[in-house]
């Protein structure tokens, strides 16, 4: 099977069987998803989902969250994975919004990237929801099921995305995000991948080289 047969194959099977795929985050602006990603570093969408309506409730937007003080922020989302940094993250990336954007959540990668906490695959995460860009953000639910289906051999999350990129038409590049993500949250997971339930048996070169050794 060549590799352009592999990615028609699999994105045939997810626009016929996943044809709505969105971020599990829930937020209602830009900057509610900004902060909502930034937290989600390295810990569920479900914790970050308990706490964020708490968090918004007090500062729905960059100006309020500028003038809070680190314990403000810190009493409020204490319970996500490394508060400490995140908490100085949230207090940075709302005082430059609103010293450097005009409290707006800018649209391209590297005004997002000079955010505090804002990385590549974040950075990637906002542009492609709030602005339709026609980037793919490379997680780790990512990287393993693109590595599995053999859609990418890249060693770095940048040289999968530029491989997701290259064979992903643009138009379909914010929604195959959110495919390969919910396959690698749900079913392609890191420990005891749910095979027996994957519709992707067809082109998936993880299952071709287990039966193969069989």
């Amino acid at each position: 099977m060549t590799k352009k047969e592999r990615y028609a194959g699999i994105i045939d099977w997810f626009t016929c069987n996943l044809p709505v795929a969105e971020t599990e985050l829930k937020y209602e602006t830009p900057f509610q998803l900004l902060v909502a990603v930034v937290l989600s570093a390295q810990c569920t969408d479900k914790r970050v989902n308990m706490i964020t309506p708490e968090l918004f409730r007090h500062y729905p937007n960059a100006e309020r969250m500028a003038e809070a003080g680190f314990e403000q922020i810190f009493d409020l989302i204490r319970s996500v994975s490394y508060p400490n940094n995140k908490t100085r993250h949230l207090m940075g990336l709302s005082r430059k919004l609103v010293d450097d954007f005009h409290g707006e959540v800018p649209s391209d990668i590297d005004s997002l990237m000079s955010l505090p906490g804002v990385g590549r695959k974040s950075a990637n995460v906002l542009a492609s929801i709030v602005y339709d860009k026609p980037v793919i953000a490379v997680d780790t639910h990512v990287f393993r099921v693109s590595h599995r289906l053999g859609l990418s051999d890249g060693k770095t999350p940048l040289a999968v995305e530029q491989d997701l990129e290259k064979h992903i038409p643009a138009e379909l590049r914010p929604k195959a995000h959110h495919w390969l993500i919910l396959h690698g949250r749900y079913t392609c997971t890191a420990r005891a991948p749910k095979c027996g339930e994957c519709g992707l048996h067809t082109w998936c070169r993880e299952h071709s080289r287990i039966r193969k050794q069989v």
